[in-house]
C-alpha cells in the first residue's frame, strides 16, 4: 500500500496551478530543462535508431551476410550523416547522390519536435521559442560533427566541417516551420510581410505542391508503361530482389523530382544520359527498378506534357483573382508565387542530384539554374494573364464635361500654376465688376421710371400736393365725409347747382 500511495500521490495540493499550456502558469526551470533536453535527443536517437534497423533489415534479408550489432550500430553513423544530406567518400570516391527519402523524414521529426516543445512550454511568440530552435539546431550540428570525427579512418568518411553545418541547417529549418506553425511567424517577417504577400507565399507553396504530384504521376504512369522492363531488373533472389525494391523506395523523391523537371521543359541527365522535353542523348543506365521507365528515345509528343506546367501556373492565377481590386498588385501576388516556386526547384534539385563515385553513371544532376528560371516564368506568365482579365477592374473616372468643352484646358498640361490662378482671379474679378455696373444701371432705371410716372400724374392732375388736401375725418359709421369733388360720370344735384 505505501508503494501505491508513493506512485499515485500528487505532488500537488488541490487547487494549485500546473505549468502547462494554456495555463498561464510559467513552467518550472526543470520543466525547461527536461523539456528542452528530450528536444534535443529525441530527433537523434529516433533518426538513428530508424537507420539502424533499416541496415539491420537489409543485413537479415541479403544472402551470405553475417549480422553482427555492433556492426549495424557502427553502419548507421554513415547512414545517419547521409539522411542528412552530408556527401560521403568511399574508399576515396565521392558520393553526393544521396537519398531523399530519409531526408524528408529526419526534417519531419524535427518540426514535429520543435513545435510539441514549443506547446509544452508555452511558447506565444517565436521569440519565446527560441532556445527550443537553438537547442535543436545545436544537437544535430555536434552531433553531426562527433559522427564524422569518429568515422576517420575507416572506409566511409566525411568532411567534420559538412557534417556540422549541414545537420545544423537542416535542423534550423525544420525547427523554423514547427515553430511558425505552433506561434506564428517571426515578429520581423510578421511586421514587413503584407497580406498580399502572404497569400502569395501560400499560392507559391500550392503551385510547387501541384508540380511536384506532376512529376510523380507523369513518373507513375512511365513505370507502369514499362513494368515488363521494371520486372525484369529484379534477380530470383529475396535478398537481392528487397535490397534493389528498398533502394528504389529512398530514392523515389529523387525520381519525382526529375520527373518534374522533364514536365517544365529543363529534363535531367545520368552521366552522358540526358533526356528533356525537346531534346535526348541516349546512354546505358542503372539496372535498378527506379530507372526501368526511362525511354529509349525522344517521343514527337512530349512537348504536350508543357500543359501542366501552363495549367499550375493558370490555377495560380485563378487563385489570385480577388486577392486585390487593383490589377498591378494581383500581378505582384502572382510574381511572390513564382518566386516561392522558383526558390522550391532550387531546394529540391540541389538535394535530388550529386557525385555518384567516378563510374559511368557520375554525376546525377539536374539543370538548377534554368530549372527554376523556367518555372518561375511558367506560374508568372500565365498566372499574370488569369490574375489581369478574371479579376475585377475599377472603371476610370469620367473627364468633366466643363473641362472637355472647354477650348482653354486642352493644353492644361502645358499652363503653368500660377498664370492659371492669375487668370482666374481676373476671370473672378471681371465678374464681380460686371454685377456691379449692373446694379447701378438698375438704379439709373428705375429713378427715371419714377420721375417719368410722378410727371405724367402732374400733368393729368391725378396727384395735388399734400397742403392742397382737406382734412378728412372718419364718421363713427366709418363713411368718409366732406369730400366735394366728383369722379366718373355722375352729375351733381341741382342744390349744388
Amino acid at each position: 500500500m505505501r508503494i501505491m500511495d508513493l506512485l499515485t500521490d500528487d505532488p500537488h495540493p488541490p487547487g494549485e496551478a500546473v505549468g502547462e499550456p494554456g495555463s498561464g502558469v510559467e513552467p518550472a526551470p526543470v520543466s525547461w530543462l527536461r523539456v528542452l533536453l528530450a528536444a534535443a535527443l529525441g530527433p537523434l536517437v529516433t533518426g538513428y535508431a530508424a537507420v539502424a534497423t533499416v541496415l539491420a533489415l537489409v543485413a537479415l534479408t541479403a544472402g551470405r551476410t553475417a549480422f553482427s550489432d555492433t556492426g549495424v550500430l557502427l553502419a548507421a553513423r554513415p547512414g545517419w550523416l547521409a539522411a542528412h544530406q552530408v556527401r560521403l567518400g568511399i574508399g576515396g570516391h565521392p558520393l553526393g547522390f544521396l537519398p531523399l527519402l530519409p531526408t524528408l523524414g529526419v526534417v519531419a521529426l524535427a518540426a514535429r519536435t520543435a513545435s510539441g516543445a514549443a506547446r509544452r512550454l508555452g511558447c506565444r511568440s517565436f521569440r519565446e521559442a527560441r532556445p527550443v530552435l537553438l537547442t535543436i539546431t545545436g544537437a544535430h550540428a555536434v552531433f553531426g560533427l562527433v559522427v564524422a570525427l569518429c568515422a576517420q579512418g575507416s572506409p566511409v568518411t566525411a568532411n567534420p566541417a559538412l557534417a556540422f553545418v549541414v545537420p545544423g541547417l537542416l535542423a534550423a529549418a525544420a525547427s523554423c516551420a514547427g515553430i511558425t506553425r505552433s506561434c506564428g511567424l517571426p515578429d520581423a517577417v510578421s511586421d514587413r510581410i503584407d497580406a498580399l504577400a502572404l497569400r502569395g507565399l501560400r499560392v507559391g507553396a500550392m503551385s510547387l505542391a501541384i508540380l511536384v504530384a506532376c512529376g510523380a504521376a507523369v513518373f507513375t504512369v512511365a513505370t507502369g508503361l514499362s513494368w515488363a522492363t521494371v520486372s525484369g531488373t529484379y534477380e530470383p533472389g529475396f535478398g537481392t530482389s528487397s535490397g534493389l525494391f528498398l533502394l528504389s523506395l529512398l530514392y523515389l523523391p529523387n525520381a519525382v523530382t526529375a520527373a518534374m523537371s522533364f514536365v517544365t521543359g529543363p529534363g535531367f541527365s545520368i552521366g552522358p544520359l540526358t533526356v528533356g522535353v525537346f531534346g535526348y542523348r541516349g546512354s546505358a543506365v542503372p539496372a535498378v527498378p527506379l530507372l526501368g521507365g526511362l525511354p529509349e528515345h525522344h517521343a514527337a509528343w512530349w512537348p504536350a506534357l508543357l500543359v501542366l506546367p501552363a495549367a499550375t501556373g493558370a490555377l495560380a492565377g485563378w487563385s489570385l483573382r480577388k486577392a486585390d481590386a487593383d490589377p498591378a498588385q494581383r500581378i505582384r501576388a502572382v510574381a511572390v508565387a513564382g518566386a516561392v516556386v522558383a526558390l522550391g526547384c532550387v531546394v529540391l534539385g540541389t538535394l535530388a542530384g550529386g557525385r555518384l563515385g567516378d563510374g559511368p553513371f557520375d554525376p546525377v544532376s539536374v539543370p538548377v539554374g534554368v530549372a527554376s528560371i523556367v518555372a518561375f516564368c511558367w506560374i508568372v506568365i500565365p498566372g499574370s494573364f488569369v490574375a489581369f482579365f478574371a479579376g475585377e477592374h475599377e472603371p476610370p473616372a469620367p473627364p468633366p464635361e466643363a473641362l472637355e468643352d472647354n477650348e482653354a484646358f486642352q493644353d492644361a498640361d502645358d499652363v503653368d500654376a500660377e498664370e492659371a490662378a492669375e487668370a482666374v482671379e481676373e476671370l473672378e474679378a471681371a465678374e464681380a465688376s460686371e454685377n456691379s455696373g449692373e446694379s447701378e444701371e438698375d438704379e439709373e432705371f428705375s429713378a427715371e421710371d419714377a420721375e417719368f410716372e410722378a410727371e405724367a400724374d402732374a400733368e393729368l392732375g391725378l396727384e395735388e400736393p399734400a397742403e392742397d388736401l382737406p382734412d378728412i375725418a372718419p364718421e363713427p359709421g366709418g363713411a368718409v365725409t366732406g369730400g366735394t369733388e366728383t369722379c366718373g360720370d355722375v352729375e351733381p344735384d341741382e342744390g349744388d347747382r
